[in-house]
């Protein structure tokens, strides 16, 4: 007999720049930091053994060449300060990893495995480091080169078809071409990816989710930009692309440091968390297609995951898209047939940031938040992944005043 999994609370740092205000923290530092604010938040876990009855910790990763490389799960299970009892996994679909964690989590819960599993990931897109390959003969004559570890791919198989690995940039720009994308509608989602992630910020909404990280100076998602326009963001040149195209610095999502951990539980390990669930995991789905066109591969994620959980578009309220490009999250919306105004209203990666392993963590926290507080029944997370995948969940909501 199955039960269900339930998300009780979610935490996030605020995203850093590239290069930015937390540079200078090792990502195990910024697991460790969330997953210790998460169980200190839960009245049940914080008394006694601090967490002594979490199962596991499962953390996402999409680099995991640097100071995070020793499985970082484990690694900030115990910098947190968390029993050394307590198991943890580190998991890598690149940048769904810390949404495939929180679906491993929910898994372990629904088949009895489990009773408590914090789950989400990190990344230090500053701290990625270089790496030097091994040659294939000893003592080489030549130069080596030295391979960033930042974004993209990298030590490319030479079996790899060309179409294939293209920059993530170019392959926004085919992908725009095929959906007919045009550059003033990404100009225009961009701008109200910060007016809203500026906004929401300015509400408060933000500030139980996020939580400063001890000895830096950031309130805020560092990336948002509140003066942002369409008309500025038109004035940009194109990144990837000198003639005909459309994806620049301004309609694409930054380079970014940060880390989210979500806590998910059965329905009987209320009393030991000592919170009120907040959200049912309903659905989950998981698609691919080809790698040049993996922004587009949350659609069939999103629907497989609405399927599973036996409701339609129709039905959701709500819905968070991680934005890696504008481009990319237009087509995606334009398959669905939705009212595009539910979908990221507190901001999206494009000013937020999007800091590989921990941006599936942060999308899914948002949604259960935005249910509970919008009284709304039905949300999804969905995320694209690069070599061509995609991820979703669909989650109801369980607390006080749902309305739909």
């Amino acid at each position: 007999m199955t039960t269900s999994a339930f998300v009780y609370d979610a935490v996030r740092t605020p995203f850093g720049r590239f290069g930015g205000l937390l540079a200078g923290t090792r990502p195990d530092d910024l697991a460790a930091h969330v997953v210790k604010q998460l169980v200190g938040r839960a009245p049940g876990l914080a008394d006694g053994g601090f967490g002594e009855q979490v199962d596991e910790v499962v953390l996402g990763n999409a680099n995991g060449a640097g100071e995070e490389n020793r499985n970082v799960a484990r690694m900030a299970t115990l910098l947190a300060g968390l029993p050394t009892s307590i198991p943890g996994s580190t998991v890598n679909r690149l940048c769904g990893s810390s949404l495939d964690a929180a679906m491993l989590a929910s898994r372990s819960i629904e088949t009895g495995d489990a009773e408590i599993v914090i789950s989400g990931g990190v990344e230090s897109m500053s701290r990625a480091p270089w790496v030097l390959p091994k040659t294939e003969k000893p003592y080489p004559a030549s130069d080596l080169a030295l391979a960033s570890t930042t974004l993209g791919w990298r030590l490319v198989n030479p079996a790899m078809p060309a179409d294939w690995t293209v920059s993530l940039g170019e392959a926004t720009e085919q992908l725009r071409e095929k959906y007919g994308v045009t550059r003033e509608r990404q100009d225009a989602f961009a701008a109200r990816s910060h007016r809203l992630a500026d906004q929401a910020w300015t509400d408060g909404w933000y500030d139980e989710l996020v939580v400063p990280v001890p000895g830096v100076e950031l309130t805020r998602d560092e990336s948002i930009r509140p003066d942002t326009t369409q008309e500025r963001l038109a004035g940009l040149r194109t990144s990837f692309r000198k003639e005909g195209g459309t994806v620049t610095a301004g309609n694409a999502s930054p380079l970014n440091d940060g880390a989210s951990a979500v806590l998910l539980g059965s329905e009987g390990a209320r009393d030991e968390i000592g919170l009120d669930p907040v959200a049912r995991v309903a659905g989950r789905g998981a698609s691919a297609l080809e790698p040049q066109y993996f922004g587009y591969a949350p659609v069939e994620a999103a629907n497989a995951a609405l399927a599973r959980a036996g409701i339609g578009w129709g039905d959701v309220s709500a819905v968070e898209l991680n934005e890696a490009f504008a481009a990319q999250s237009l087509a995606c919306l334009d398959a669905w047939p939705i009212d595009p105004e539910i979908v990221n209203r507190h901001g999206g990666a494009i000013a937020i940031g999007h800091p590989l392993g921990a941006s599936g963590g942060r999308i899914l926290g948002t949604l259960a938040r935005d249910l509970q507080r919008t009284g709304g029944r039905w949300g999804v997370a969905c995320i694209c992944i690069g070599v061509g995948q995609g991820l979703a969940v669909v989650l109801e909501n369980v607390s006080a005043g749902v309305t739909s």
